[in-house]
């Protein structure tokens, strides 16, 4: 009696593709987050040390959105037209330029102000194309193993994880080293020469020149998988083309409706923490104040971290639910800062810049889950774009909370911002409840 063999291919089919190219590019986003947070846990130095006013040291804070705004504007169509490599190299370039001017602004002041302009152009750039890179990484045919959001999350993460180790990291070598407004930087050069040296390892992954809409830079041409691998796995529903009529290829009202509402409570939530409420409540923290700065520019974005489980459990529920709870957060996170700036009570401002940053977490990943399923491959970074400067509008809070607090007791303020943020969190309830579910991305 004769058996037949099964098939070569039987034990090889459906067998995904996972590739880590996403987690060597990853480390663009966390040398952005460092860039921007390790000068915020040095604010109370450089009032001590170098006798700059509260005021300046807040406008300085916000300088550097005047940078973001053009670096990500430019950064994400230049991504989308010349590539995501070339442009992830210049901005960090650009940002260890930066970082090296306010390195010398301890000595030279005025090098402070360019120093915090370029960095926000450096990190814009990076947020922009590197969220693109990171999104392209996570889906095929690079990846044909992650779920849906994953890219969101992963982004939001590496980003999370700089904001909360370089603010750390910087008061940690403030309040020990030698030449502290100097050594307190040398983390980040590091950083941004291993983030350049595992992304040169990634493949490009836009669409440029004349390469054609149908080929992506550095990925597998059309066809069947290669022979290794078998047969492709069965196909999961697809959004439809870019071309295709339908909201993936017309982001624009849903986006609008859905999303920039929420995206400046993304940084509203931790500059109010990391700006506001260190300098309010350190009154009995004599010669301890930037390691409590520090820890708090720690706290607030390691709950962002630590709610990333969550958001992709609210997501899974309700198209809006994600943004709601983030909203929800932020509310009580303003009301216990009011609390604790009105008690001068440090304790309960840790509390509450651990609850308006896991109000950051709660957003980030809304609104970047949001970017990924609506926009078209070819306006990807362009939307990311779109959504970071508007989410980095917060970092002005902190400025004008300075400059009402002359007229108003800063608890106040506090409370007066809780006001926006409920009218924000009834809005998007009540838009969400009408546009039902998410488009499959």
């Amino acid at each position: 009696m004769t058996t037949t063999a099964p098939p070569a291919t039987s034990r090889t089919t459906h067998r995904p593709i996972r590739h880590r190219h996403w987690l060597r590019t990853g480390w663009v986003m966390t040398a952005s987050g460092w860039s921007a947070n390790q000068f915020s846990a040095l604010l109370g130095a450089y009032h001590a040390d170098l006798g700059l006013t509260g005021a300046t040291t807040t406008a300085l804070f916000g300088v550097y959105v005047l940078g973001l705004i053009p670096g990500l504007f430019l950064g994400g169509p230049a991504a989308d037209r010349r590539g995501r490599r070339p442009v992830v190299f210049a901005a960090l370039a650009l940002s260890a330029l930066a970082t090296v001017l306010l390195m010398a602004g301890s000595v030279a002041t005025g090098l402070l102000w360019p120093g915090r302009f370029l960095t926000g152009i450096g990190a814009g750039a990076l947020l922009s194309a590197g969220g693109a890179w990171i999104k392209e990484l996570s889906s095929p045919p690079y990846d044909t193993h992650s779920t849906a959001g994953a890219a969101a999350r992963r982004s939001g993460l590496f980003l999370s994880a700089g904001f909360a180790t370089g603010g750390l990291a910087a008061a940690l070598i403030a309040q020990w080293a030698p030449a502290p407004m100097i050594t307190a930087y040398l983390p980040h050069l590091a950083l941004s020469a291993t983030a350049a040296l595992l992304a040169s390892r990634a493949p490009e992954t836009a669409r440029t020149g004349s390469r054609g809409a149908g080929h992506v830079s550095g990925a597998p041409a059309p066809g069947p998988s290669p022979a290794p691998h078998g047969p492709a796995p069965e196909p999961s529903p697809a959004p439809a083309p870019a071309s295709a009529p339908g909201p993936a290829s017309a982001p624009g009202p849903a986006f609008r409706r859905l999303v920039a509402p929420v995206a400046p409570w993304v940084f509203v939530a931790p500059s109010i923490a990391l700006a506001t409420l260190p300098g309010l409540v350190d009154a009995g923290l004599t010669g301890w104040q930037t390691v409590y700065a520090g820890i708090v520019t720690a706290v607030t974005p390691g709950a962002g971290l630590l709610v990333a489980p969550l958001a992709r459990r609210l997501a899974a529920r309700h198209r809006i639910a994600t943004a709601v709870a983030g909203l929800a957060a932020v509310i009580a996170g303003l009301l216990l800062a009011a609390f604790a700036v009105a008690r001068i009570r440090p304790d309960a401002a840790l509390l509450a810049a651990a609850v308006l940053g896991a109000g950051y977490g709660l957003c980030v990943a809304y609104g970047l889950t949001e970017v990924a399923a609506l926009a078209p491959p070819d306006r990807l970074a362009r939307l990311t774009a779109r959504f970071w400067a508007l989410c980095y509008l917060g970092f002005c809070t902190p400025y004008a909370i300075t400059l009402l607090t002359g007229l108003f007791a800063p608890a106040t303020v506090l409370l007066a911002v809780v006001v926006p943020a409920a009218v924000t969190l009834a809005l998007i309830a009540r838009r969400g409840a009408r546009q039902g579910a998410r488009p499959t991305a």
